[in-house]
């Protein structure tokens, strides 16, 4: 089981960070003490706080109280044609995913994680046909593998943002559409924790599928890096108009899904709906 890539500590970071609001900012506009928003931001969690101070954030406090009590982790998610590969990068562990269309045996690979070991036996294991690589971002956690499973298929073309060009790699724009086999594949600009993070929606599986890198994670999302509103808003464009059932696989973390995020993610209170 993967765990939770963020805590209420980190929300509350996040969106403090994000929106410039330091201890003493928000102690003065909610009339919580600082000390007790310290405690908050060091994980001591009081649920009467948390609720006081998500208002002056633009959490959902119902969301951010869930988290803070540990209440909810997203449902698994089993999808044939779709896979999570979960390895550790210093304290922390990173995604790489691999979707394939189950008829022919085509796949592509989306980022690689710390290390692709994993997902190189898993394409000899099942005798796939890795033909592209598409990478979210260029983080170094993200792409840490890449001449690895590059020499390990073949040199398949790597696809990035043009916002983000990498050497070797082909730029692409934010509207590139491929295929995977008889799968179908869209790339979104959802931008925001870095230049040109790209979100790749796929369909013609069980489910859709949405590999969102670091735009957005289980219960929470990236940092906004380069631009905090950017996410915001690029998230809500480009991933949550998407179906309720898309599954969202994440930079960090467990999968999870566009309607479980617009129920337990507390940075987007407009899209709950109790």
């Amino acid at each position: 089981m993967i765990d939770l890539e963020d805590f209420s500590e980190d929300i509350i970071g996040k969106a403090m960070r994000g929106r410039a609001i330091s201890v003493a900012d928000l102690s003065v506009s909610s009339g919580i003490e600082q000390e007790r928003i310290r405690g908050l931001l060091n994980g001591d969690f009081e649920e009467d706080a948390a609720r006081t101070i998500s208002p002056h954030l633009e959490l959902s406090a119902d969301a951010l109280v869930t988290s803070g009590n540990s209440l909810w982790r997203p449902e698994a998610v089993d999808l044939d044609g779709l896979e999570i590969f979960n390895t550790p990068w210093h304290d922390m562990r990173v995604n790489a995913f691999l979707l394939w269309d189950p008829a022919s045996g085509n796949a592509a690979a989306f980022d690689t994680g710390a290390d692709a070991g994993e997902m190189i036996d898993f394409v000899e294991k099942k005798e796939l046909k890795v033909g592209a690589v598409y990478l979210t971002h260029t983080h170094g956690d993200h792409i840490a593998d890449l001449d690895r499973v590059l020499s390990a298929f073949a040199n398949p073309p790597v696809y990035v943002s043009g916002h983000e060009p990498l050497r070797g790699a082909i730029s692409i724009p934010e509207d590139h559409c491929g295929r995977i086999g008889a799968l179908s594949l869209e790339t979104r600009l959802t931008r925001g924790h870095s230049r040109g993070g790209h979100t790749y929606v796929v369909t013609g599986l069980a489910r859709p599928v949405a590999i969102v890198g670091d735009a957005l994670f289980a219960g929470s999302m990236g940092g906004g890096m380069v631009s905090y509103t950017d996410a915001l808003e690029t998230n809500r464009q480009q991933i949550f108009t998407l179906t309720d059932h898309t599954v969202v696989c994440p930079g960090h973390g467990p999968m999870s899904s566009v309607g479980e995020e617009k129920q337990h993610n507390p940075f987007y209170p407009e899209f709950k709906t109790n």
